[in-house]
């Protein structure tokens, strides 16, 4: 990723995390804000000017770019998370290297469209369709960065260990190019993976069914070796707890607790079914959440406990995981709303909480702590959200923050800042020339 190395930006709003400030200036060299003025009415001479309401860059804290494929498809009919789990594995059987390459650059365009400045990548695809490895055994996490360079954005790779098909039972026929065979083995391949300027290296369990009880440590251990981001699928189904119970007479959580993975580099993604012994685990050890409200309301899993996890001490990131939309304004408004249809009552965060758990909060859990802020020294991304627009319109600028979150889309971003270069102006992707084309072709090509 190449920065821009001295630049002048002109916010003519700017969300500075607890307020909105007119005419802000904000200073740029290699990749990273040096000065913020604010009082600057007019754009000093030779700046970019950002008309709206300026951001820092959203981070998509759980994403599977290839689920992109299924938008629409699995909308047809009825089902469950299980059904729909057999149609996202029928498209997972087609992936290879060089199609993958293709629509992760253009999903995390679509990205980049939406604001996003940063994505974290649960990646478990390893694999040839029969389970053997590629001559290159990390050809697909080589795709996916390769993709997000391509993209504009910055990625943390979470690569994946997946093992197992349920408690003890080995990976099904659709399964076996997710799993390395043991942990061990895991460790090793994606220990070759390096983190790069726009990229970092993390890990994920995938889930408590998908890796033997007695391995966890060794995916935890991989992590806190180098300081990385651990996310793990958490509780996202009934099932999985009542599977884990009769496994080893304990939730997931608890699981997960005795085997040394939570704490505070490490993510729950869903966090859905928890017991309050549960929650209060996750939250002492400083455990994060990633809710993905529009994913889980259309798999029908269920309204997490978010509100309760943030209490008892569990950072909130956002997610748009299985792409049924990729909009992070929407994801921070549906986790209010969801919370509002469940007690009846409003105003359980406010706009700039929801605006935190989509930018500083999620660059957080990703790894990416100097991030997610527009103050000297952090890098320099911004989004910047029309208040002109059909939907944005009328509102006071001092009310920007609430116009984002209960307000705008992701249709609304104009411009997209990442490490001081402009990878979105004026609604347009200037390193990908048609997103939309690009989208269709990358589903297309695996459709064929």
């Amino acid at each position: 990723m190449t920065h821009p190395r001295t630049r002048t930006y002109w916010l003519e709003h700017a969300w500075l995390d607890t307020n909105v400030e007119p005419g802000v200036a904000v200073e740029v060299a290699d990749g990273r804000i040096t000065a913020v003025r604010t009082d600057t009415p007019t754009p000093p001479a030779g700046a970019e000017v950002l008309r709206g309401l300026t951001l820092p860059g959203l981070a998509n804290a759980h994403s599977h770019a290839f689920h992109r494929a299924l938008r629409g498809t699995v909308q047809v009919g009825s089902g469950t998370f299980w059904t729909w789990r057999e149609v996202m594995y029928s498209f997972a059987d087609r992936l290879t290297p060089e199609t993958y390459h293709a629509l992760a650059r253009a999903v995390y365009a679509e990205m980049a469209l939406a604001g996003i400045t940063a994505v974290g990548e649960f990646h478990y695809v390893h694999h040839t369709l029969d389970g053997t490895p590629y001559a290159d055994p990390n050809a697909m996490g080589e795709a996916l960065l390769q993709a997000a360079t391509e993209a504009g954005i910055r990625i943390t790779l979470l690569d994946t260990a997946y093992l197992s098909a349920g408690f003890g039972q080995p990976p099904s026929a659709h399964q076996r190019r997710f799993s390395d065979g043991t942990a061990d083995a895991w460790a090793e391949r994606c220990s070759v993976l390096k983190d790069q300027d726009h990229a970092r290296i993390g890990a994920a369990i995938h889930s408590v069914r998908a890796v033997p009880a007695n391995q966890l440590a060794t995916v935890a251990r991989w992590a806190e070796e180098r300081r990385a981001p651990l996310h793990v699928h958490l509780s996202e189904q009934t099932a999985e707890n009542d599977a884990c119970r009769e496994a080893h007479g304990c939730t997931p959580t608890q699981l997960l607790a005795d085997h040394g993975v939570l704490g505070r580099r490490t993510t729950g993604v869903h966090n859905t079914h928890l017991t309050d012994e549960d929650i209060a685990l996750i939250g002492r050890s400083g455990t994060g959440t990633c809710m993905c409200p529009t994913t889980e309301r259309d798999l029908a899993d269920g309204i997490g406990p978010a509100v309760a996890l943030q209490r008892q001490g569990s950072p909130l990131s956002l997610g748009s995981d299985s792409h049924a939309v990729i909009d992070l304004l929407e994801e921070a408004r549906a986790m209010e709303l969801n919370e509002r249809l469940r007690t009846r009552t409003r105003g359980h965060w406010a706009a700039a909480a929801l605006l935190r758990a989509a930018s500083a909060d999620g660059h957080a859990a990703l790894g990416w702590e100097e991030a997610g802020s527009i103050e000297q020294g952090a890098l320099a991304d911004l989004t910047t959200i029309a208040l002109d627009s059909v939907r944005t319109a009328g509102p006071l600028p001092g009310l920007g923050a609430e116009t984002a979150v209960f307000a705008a889309t992701a249709a609304d971003v104009r411009h997209t800042v990442v490490g001081g270069r402009h990878v979105v102006r004026d609604g347009a992707h200037t390193l990908v020339p048609d997103v939309p084309q690009a989208l269709a072709r990358a589903v297309e090509a695996l459709r064929a």
